[in-house]
């Protein structure tokens, strides 16, 4: 039987915690924030958000259980 592939768009966007929980970039960070007001561009930069716990299966499953 064939190892399970790592699913390589998961393994960029996500990272695991030490105890297992999925974290990543806050979004709309990247571009176009002229319009969005400084407060809110600075509360972004802030840190990782978390992800739901009905979508952490899911990731673990997409990277295997390893934190890449």
């Amino acid at each position: 039987m064939p190892k399970q592939k790592t699913h390589k768009g998961t393994k960029k966007r996500f990272r695991l915690t030490a105890k297992g929980k999925a974290k990543h970039r806050s979004s709309g960070t990247s571009h176009r924030n002229s319009r969005v007001s400084q407060k809110r561009t600075r509360n972004l930069r802030g840190g990782d958000a978390t992800v739901d716990s009905c979508m952490e299966k899911q990731i673990h499953v997409a990277l295997n259980g390893r934190s890449y």
